[in-house]
């Protein structure tokens, strides 16, 4: 750009000096003879001319035939006068253009400078730019965390929930009561266990082993509360007069959820729900197959005794059908208003009460005669000593209304009345000593149902007998209870393994004084049963522990035995550490099978339960020892890390010893 405004401005400092305008004029003319024909080629001149056929300018000069030097002249001429002109207007305005070219050139610096500044800029947006790209990168990286976050976040919160029991509900659990919001509650327990048995990663985790004991203490009150709950609306089926099916229905199918739970989350209780309501149904059931023996609601007859006597018409017309002992008690009322009325009004009237004899003679005849044909063949004791008790209740009425009309004649009654009763007895207790126990036995160690008929004939003449007190009765019944007991062990010796011989015995032993002590006060008669029953308890004690730690009992009664020869000298450690090994390897698996064995075995669940505390107090004490045994052998502590403590067996069973 210099060096062309250099000669740009030394040009135009010429054309300003020069004073000749004829030499400025010259230096643009043209050379006339330059222009002559001859040194003009001709060559191509017809292509030429045939190019400017459209052309107007040629075709009017070829028309008008203008001559072209001339015309050539003209137009040079135009050509010069033209030039001038621009030349003249360019010195005109020289001046206008230096200045405009100063300012090309600084407003070309001036960009220089601008384009050096945007470059500038370009370089830096190109950084802003690596920086946005960083940025937004660390922006979706963050945004990806960030979202990982909330999804880590909203399942260890969903964790956190199933895991963790809330105050209010670990307050409801404990000390809330058992009704259908309580339903609710175990719920969500429930889903809380279910979630930590099912989730595997969950044990090895931290934070389940802070909780797991808390989640256990308040399963194990869940069940319990439960346990007790369902175990009172069973005992509450054993009421007198309850009606079963209607209080299944509107009061234990509500909580069936209740037995789900014990199901999933209770599995060591769940076996004693189904004992305790199996041993409830099947003394209800058994009760009513044995009803003819049962005394029941037959004994009101005593309290309706001086009652109107029944209307024959009136029960005929409604269908009804009564005992004979109802009859009985009908037609001795009927005897005695009559009776009493007749014998004042002969002593007012006549002043011979004796004249009752002659008139009812006819009546006692068929009296007589009726009893005579129909109690040789009554075989119901139960109704024979209910006749007896009506007859009892009657002579107090009439000695209370001071008329002895009817003494000899219920005296005869009575006098009738106890032969059949003692010929009835008699054929029972024949009937026990002859029975033929291959018939009667069967491979079942739960109550015989002649047993049980037994109890409850029992239990119903002691009930008959409290207020009458016969001691003929009394021996009778002694008798009695002497032959059933002979049948039991005859039963009892047709089972082969002396664990069922015993459980046989136990379980009937049970029920009898059961049944005989809800008739009242029973007298001497159930303490020959619980004699009984104590004895088989300490020998099924011993069977039950000989199927699991038979060495072991073995050792210890050798050993507390100072007579024994099974040692020729003091125990060593080799005689006692299989034992100790074997007794904790196995000593939890024994005591739950033992359990099991008990709450399947026994028909009354409590009498089981007793006797499971028995059985483990005995293991307990034949474990201790064995312990005490081991410790003053020398060198024993070897032995030390295979010792159970006393405490953990103790702490062990009480888990397993629940009075019910």
């Amino acid at each position: 750009m210099a060096w062309i405004q250099g000669d740009y401005n030394s040009e135009m400092q010429d054309f300003k000096q020069g004073s000749d305008q004829q030499l400025f004029t010259d230096y643009f003319s043209l050379d006339e003879d330059s222009s002559s024909s001859d040194d003009v080629p001709l060559d191509g001149l017809h292509e030429e001319l045939k190019g400017c056929s459209n052309d107007d300018v040629p075709a009017n000069i070829f028309a008008n035939g203008t001559n072209l030097q001339e015309y050539t002249r003209g137009v040079e001429s135009n050509l010069r006068r033209d030039e001038q002109g621009y030349l003249e207007t360019y010195i005109e305005e020289s001046d206008n253009l230096v200045l405009l070219h100063g300012q090309f050139h600084d407003c070309e610096i001036i960009l220089s400078q601008i384009g050096s500044l945007l470059g500038g800029f370009q370089v830096e947006i190109g950084s802003i730019s690596a920086e946005i790209k960083s940025l937004q990168e660390k922006s979706m990286e963050m945004g990806m965390k960030l979202k990982n976050r909330k999804l880590v976040e909203l399942k260890l919160a969903k964790f956190i929930e199933e895991i963790i029991a809330p105050p209010s509900l670990v307050t409801a659990i404990i000390d809330g009561e058992v009704n259908e919001e309580y339903l609710r509650h175990l719920e969500v327990l429930s889903k809380k266990l279910k979630f930590v048995g099912i989730d595997y990663m969950l044990n090895a985790s931290e934070v389940f082993q802070d909780v797991q004991q808390e989640m256990d203490r308040l399963r194990q009150t869940a069940v319990a509360k439960v346990f007790d709950f369902i175990i009172e609306k069973i005992y509450s089926l054993r009421k007198p007069k309850t009606n079963i099916q209607m209080l299944q229905q509107n009061s234990l199918l509500k909580y069936r959820y209740l037995i789900l739970f014990l199901k999933e989350h209770g599995k060591e209780k769940y076996p004693d729900i189904l004992a305790a309501y199996i041993d409830t149904m099947n003394k209800e059931h058994s009760q009513k197959r044995s009803s003819i023996f049962a005394l029941g609601e037959r004994i009101n007859i005593l309290k309706e005794v001086d009652q109107p006597a029944l209307v024959p018409h009136i029960s005929e017309a409604n269908a009804l059908r009564y005992p004979y002992e109802a009859l009985f008690r009908s037609l001795h009322k009927l005897l005695i208003d009559t009776s009493c009325s007749e014998y004042l009004f002969l002593e007012a009237f006549f002043g011979e009460a004796s004249l009752l004899y002659e008139i009812f003679a006819g009546a006692f005849t068929v009296i007589d005669e009726h009893l005579k044909l129909v109690l040789p063949n009554c075989y119901d004791a139960i109704c024979l000593m209910l006749m007896i008790c009506i007859t009892r209740k009657h002579q107090v009425i009439m000695s209370r209304r001071r008329i002895p009309c009817l003494d000899s004649y219920f005296d005869k009654v009575n006098i009738f009345l106890w032969p059949c009763f003692k010929k009835v007895i008699d054929m029972h207790l024949q009937c026990l000593k002859n029975c033929d126990v291959k018939t009667l036995w069967e491979d079942d160690t739960h109550p015989h149902y002649a047993i049980r008929c037994y109890a409850e004939f029992a239990a119903s003449l002691i009930q008959l007998n409290v207020e009458y007190g016969n001691n003929q009765l009394d021996m009778n019944l002694e008798q009695l209870h002497m032959a059933i007991d002979n049948l039991l062990v005859r039963l009892a010796e047709r089972f082969r393994i002396p664990k069922s011989q015993a459980l046989f015995l136990l379980n009937n032993y049970d029920m009898i004084i059961a049944v005989l002590k809800e008739a009242g006060d029973i007298g001497k008669i159930p303490t020959f049963f619980e004699e009984k029953l104590e004895s088989n308890i300490s020998l099924f004690v011993e069977e039950l522990l000989s199927e699991h730690f038979t060495d072991l009992i073995k050792f210890v009664k050798a050993y507390d035995d100072e007579e024994s020869t099974s040692f020729t000298g003091s125990p060593t450690i080799a005689d006692v550490e299989p034992l100790v090994k074997d007794f904790a390897m196995r000593w939890k698996a024994v005591l739950e099978a033992m359990h099991k064995d008990v709450i399947t075995s026994f028909s009354n669940l409590s009498c089981g339960m007793e006797i499971l505390k028995a059985a483990m107090a005995q293991l307990l004490n034949y474990y201790n020892s064995l312990s005490e045994c081991v410790k003053m052998i020398p060198r024993s502590s070897t032995l030390n890390k295979y010792l159970v403590s006393i405490t953990s067996i103790s702490y062990e069973i009480r888990k397993y010893s629940r009075t019910f």
